[in-house]
């Protein structure tokens, strides 16, 4: 499977920027900035404060409000180059100014609000077809998503599901996503909101995927589609169901107890990392070197 050269940028929601974006009805209060610490590695993993970042509020009700917090956030820490795609629709999304918009910036900023809006709205697009491209090959090109634009990048997504019910089948719904990751499975907002059981359904629906529940002001930094890093002030964790024994899902009606055995669990702070191919837990990713890789190995991948 080809190597994707840019980055992914996964935050589980209320990334330090003095407001509370995802949760929208605070977005007016008017609170001091500090240290934005996860917006400030997304504009340098992504090359600096010249960047041009995109911020597409599609998945939010409040575009206007949710957007000028962004670009008064970014400007704190340097930024002055930021653009605002408020694409309400599909017919939006195949404006050709804003294609060319995706075409040249250096980072799009998929904000929070409803993970459906952004599959319904980009689906199919040209507009999304030219972001999965510069994923794959470009290198300096990163993708960020908050609460819902980080659960809406992988191929399978939540886009449903009461805390309190999840251990029942069915109670946790299921959809295609963005795509931009095909083995794992993103949940935001992940302590406060008490999410583990939902995401142990949706692992134990789709044993292949890895779960990463990403704490409130928490990210994980994904490069090489594999290698990850975690960032912030929280709590990721991650739900691996490669070795699930017992299984009941399949088999019992809708709205029973679901029983699972053998869901493999890590938690990881900042500085922790994570390899997705390898299912391996790294104490501290900066010092994580890989193995080097053989000419006759590099041309079997290369088949």
């Amino acid at each position: 499977m080809e190597i994707p050269k840019g980055k992914l940028f996964a935050i589980g929601g209320a990334e330090d920027k003095g407001v509370e974006l995802e949760k929208e009805e605070s977005v007016r209060s008017n609170l001091n900035f500090f240290e934005l610490g996860i917006l400030r590695r997304i504009v340098e993993e992504a090359g600096g404060p010249n960047i041009r970042i995109e911020v597409i509020t599609t998945a939010s009700m409040i575009p206007i409000e949710v957007g000028e917090n962004y670009l008064n956030a970014f400007g704190k820490i340097g930024c002055t180059d930021i653009g605002l795609l408020s694409i309400r629709n599909r017919a939006d999304a195949s404006q050709k100014e804003y294609i060319e918009r995706i075409r040249n910036c250096d980072a799009v900023m998929f904000s929070g609000g409803n993970q459906l809006r952004l599959t319904a709205t980009f689906g199919g697009t040209e507009f999304l077809e030219i972001i999965h491209h510069r994923y794959r090959e470009d290198k300096n090109f990163l993708i960020a998503g908050t609460s819902a634009g980080a659960m809406a990048m992988s191929q399978t997504m939540i886009y449903q599901g009461n805390a309190t019910a999840a251990h029942l089948k069915g109670e946790v719904k299921l959809t295609t996503g963005l795509g931009f990751m095909g083995d794992v499975i993103f949940d935001s907002h992940f302590e406060k909101r008490g999410r583990f059981g939902r995401l142990a359904q949706a692992i134990a629906t789709n044993p292949s995927a890895v779960g990463i529940g990403l704490g409130e002001d928490t990210g994980m930094l994904i490069t090489k589609g594999n290698i990850m890093e975690a960032v912030g002030s929280g709590l990721v964790m991650i739900i691996d169901g490669h070795g699930i024994g017992h299984n009941n899902i399949a088999d019992i009606p809708e709205g029973n107890p679901v029983s699972v055995e053998n869901l493999m669990v890590h938690f990881c702070e900042k500085g922790n990392g994570y390899l997705l191919k390898e299912r391996k837990f790294i104490p501290n990713i900066k010092e994580y070197k890989p193995a080097k890789v053989s000419e006759n190995e590099k041309t079997m991948n290369a088949v």
